[in-house]
């Protein structure tokens, strides 16, 4: 009896308990009003970030509209076909066809494949030496390196992305073309190794810091573990840290070749700028798309054929890089889906 007693006022309690329940909270952060300023910030942060999309877009229209008009206004030079523009001509004072770019004489020559040949060359054999370099000083810079040791190191790369191009060009042509051609001998002094050797340093230094930072950004209990499983150093950085800061260090390269392909000043000044179709030999002088633009482009009459082909060449240009970053960018969630196992959306 004293038992079932005891029970009612319990059941009655948490009867009591369930009648003065208070009525739910409101979401956090539903009575907060956002401060005039922070709503300022927001806005003025998204109308730059239209902007710069604006200014990309007004870009691609302008060299467009320059560019374009060569399909279709043929007033001027009748000899310039656009088919001679990619394929191989034979020629007047030539004994086959070839691929030629010659804008001076008459014909003129307009062929755009050695200027794609050349930038192409130095573009690779600068990646072929960027990337090893710029990813190992990453990881021992962020693996290996002591503090006062990394100190001294990182910001001496990173000091390379501020130097002008200019100046890295200058060097090149004075003091890299004399180095590489008396330890290799070379016929040419300005060739398609000595600009990518000169592209190279303005590369590295946006691949090294991309990459460290993806270095840096991996968990450190990742590490940690394996280390406590029995895992040398090596192992560790090699098997751990480097496959999981992969996205990172591809999101760097593809940088480092929107970079190199873009460059202009160091490949105008250490390219030797000749025009020769020579696929696997980086020992001769190359032409490339942007150092013919830069060279070209204030000696020739406005609105003329040359003048046409010139935009062309900038509108090319911009596609490939466009559609490169964008393949790049496709490959870096990829890769990160799979490292992460997420599901794609």
């Amino acid at each position: 009896m004293e038992a079932s007693d005891s029970t009612v006022p319990v059941e009655a309690a948490s009867d009591t308990r369930r009648v003065s329940r208070p009525p739910p909270r409101p979401p956090l952060g539903a009575s907060f009003k956002t401060p005039l300023s922070h709503r300022l910030a927001e806005k003025t942060i998204a109308a730059l970030a239209l902007v710069a999309v604006v200014a990309i877009a007004l870009i691609f229209l302008f060299v467009a509209k320059e560019a374009l008009p060569l399909l279709w206004d043929r007033a001027g030079d009748a000899s310039l076909r656009l088919r001679d523009l990619i394929l191989a001509r034979h020629w007047p004072g030539y004994d086959e066809a070839v691929y030629v770019w010659q804008p001076v004489g008459e014909p003129a020559k307009l062929n755009v494949v050695p200027l794609f040949v050349g930038t192409l060359k130095v573009t690779l054999v600068t990646m072929l030496v960027s990337v090893p370099v710029g990813v190992a000083c990453a990881i021992y810079v962020s693996q290996y390196a002591g503090r006062r040791t990394r100190e001294i190191v990182k910001p001496t790369i990173e000091l390379l992305a501020g130097v002008p191009s200019v100046v890295l060009g200058f060097f090149a042509l004075i003091v890299l073309a004399s180095w590489v051609q008396q330890a290799f001998g070379l016929t040419y002094r300005l060739n398609a190794l000595v600009a990518a050797l000169g592209l190279s340093l303005a590369v590295i230094p946006v691949i090294f810091t991309i990459s460290e930072d993806a270095l840096q950004a991996v968990p450190k209990h990742l590490g940690e573990a394996a280390l406590a499983l029995g895992a040398r150093k090596y192992q560790t950085t090699l098997r751990v840290i480097v496959p999981a800061a992969l996205p990172g260090i591809a999101a760097a390269v593809i940088l480092g070749f929107g970079r190199a392909i873009g460059e202009t000043m160091i490949v105008l000044m250490a390219s030797g700028n000749a025009a020769v179709v020579e696929f696997f030999d980086p020992t001769t002088s190359v032409r490339t798309v942007t150092a013919t633009i830069a060279a070209e482009l204030g000696e020739v009459a406005n609105g003329d054929e040359h003048w046409r082909v010139l935009f062309l060449l900038g509108l090319m240009l911009f596609a490939i890089t466009f559609v490169l970053n964008r393949l790049g960018s496709i490959a870096v969630a990829r890769l990160h889906r799979r490292l992460t196992a997420e599901e794609a959306p």
